[in-house]
């Protein structure tokens, strides 16, 4: 009969080549209220960035940054509800399936050039929107410019629906640019990061918060980094809870 120590070491090989052999659409790590697929974490180590993948660190922003904030109104809107926004014709019959805006200050928005809507994870370029419907603006960064420049529009037209005002579209200039053509999905989540904990979240309320980006660089290389030991020590950390379970459940 195997001891528990030769039997754990061979449940913790197995959980250490975990991903290794799973097939794209396999789950590779299931974080709140998204599934990250193996074909999800290879678009971070070097491509394209997968609505799922955006959706991730979104969901990590929210779960890890924004808690500290309670009182924060500021909605990250995922990459799915946006491009169901943009392109549906009459934004009121999303109300049901949007959040409630009524009390939100901030929306951040993906938005994606696909205009297919029968083509998932379709599209060849991502681009941020900030709405701030406190002041009626609407900030776009286009890490390519000015690729998503209509697409971006169009989504401000659909929040002006929803929200009922008016928003003033501005392009922003200042946006850092991505150097190839894959990184744009990485620049979306870094530049949201940094309006989100570095301008809106820590802002002095009684100064004028800027929205430039001027002279902000994004290292994507090591963004990705960034991004994949957050999924490896969250899949570890469910690894390290099996072995555990497994380990208590079993009498040899």
């Amino acid at each position: 009969m195997p001891s528990v120590s030769n039997t754990l070491d061979r449940v913790h090989k197995k959980l250490r080549h975990f991903g290794e052999t799973l097939a794209p659409d396999e789950a590779y790590l299931s974080y709140h209220d998204v599934r990250l697929t193996k074909l999800d974490v290879d678009s971070i180590k070097n491509d394209w960035l997968t609505d799922n993948a955006i959706a991730f660190w979104e969901e990590y922003l929210e779960r890890e940054e924004m808690n500290a904030f309670p009182n924060a109104q500021i909605v990250l809107l995922r990459p799915s509800m946006a491009f169901m926004l943009m392109n549906t014709p009459d934004p009121l019959t999303l109300k049901d399936v949007l959040p409630n805006f009524a009390k939100t200050t901030h929306i951040f928005l993906p938005v994606n050039d696909n205009r297919d809507v029968n083509a998932a994870e379709g599209g060849s370029h991502w681009s941020l929107l900030l709405v701030s419907s406190l002041d009626g603006v609407a900030f776009h960064y286009d890490s390519l410019e000015p690729s998503n420049d209509q697409e971006a529009r169009n989504t401000t037209t659909k929040l002006e629906i929803l929200l009922g005002k008016k928003l003033r579209f501005i392009h922003m200039s200042d946006s850092p640019q991505q150097e190839n053509g894959s990184d744009c999905g990485i620049f979306v989540c870094m530049t949201m990061k940094h309006l989100l904990l570095k301008r809106l979240l820590k802002a002095d309320a009684t100064k004028k918060i800027s929205m430039s980006m001027e002279g902000k660089s994004v290292d994507a290389g090591a963004a990705r980094k960034t991004i994949l030991r957050l999924i490896d020590g969250y899949r570890k950390e469910g690894e390290r809870r099996r072995s555990g379970l497994f380990g208590k459940g079993r009498r040899f």
